[in-house]
């Protein structure tokens, strides 16, 4: 039994040697995998036409951000008021510069923030807004509210360890 337990503590505290670098390059990298394409194809129906589609949100932005608002206002967006235009823009600025951010490794810490304020207001909009079933914790049916917690704890590990060294954060601090 001691030789077991010797081993588990040598290999163990190896990994463990390893965890100031492969648990944030390790998030950075799962995140690219998995949410990365997500929040990039939703900005993307956000984009207004033309060339300066990024300074004018689709109507698509406004019915994703704002639905009660836009059916309000019988889904003409040019209805809504400077405000209005405002968060949408910067909400599908958010959507592209965010995870970007993140996945090369700038401010990734302030950006992983940000990440996780805009996963919680996607999700009261997906909840109060577009009548999505918010779930609950310990239950056998997997959730929302699972699905969210899971990516904002990747989001909590970039933020305690920062980028990792596979990252423009760490290229900037050495020179």
């Amino acid at each position: 039994m001691t030789a077991l337990i010797s081993l588990h503590n040598n290999t163990l505290g190896r990994l463990e040697m390893t965890s100031g670098w492969l648990t944030p390059t390790l998030a950075r990298l799962v995140f690219a995998a998995t949410l990365l394409v997500y929040y990039w194809n939703s900005a993307k129906t956000k984009l207004g036409s033309g060339f300066f589609g990024f300074l004018s949100p689709s109507d698509g932005a406004y019915v994703q951000i704002f639905p009660k608002a836009m059916e309000a206002v019988s889904y003409d967006s040019s209805q809504l008021g400077f405000m209005y235009w405002l968060i949408a823009t910067l909400g599908t600025w958010a959507e592209f510069l965010l995870p970007a951010m993140i996945v090369v490794g700038l401010l990734s810490r302030v950006a992983a923030m940000g990440m996780a304020v805009f996963v919680w207001v996607q999700t009261i909009v997906d909840v109060n807004g577009h009548g999505t079933e918010l779930g609950s914790y310990f239950t056998n049916a997997v959730s929302l509210l699972d699905d969210r917690t899971l990516w904002c704890f990747l989001f909590l590990v970039i933020v305690i360890n920062g980028a990792g060294p596979l990252s423009l954060d760490r290229i900037l601090r050495i020179k």
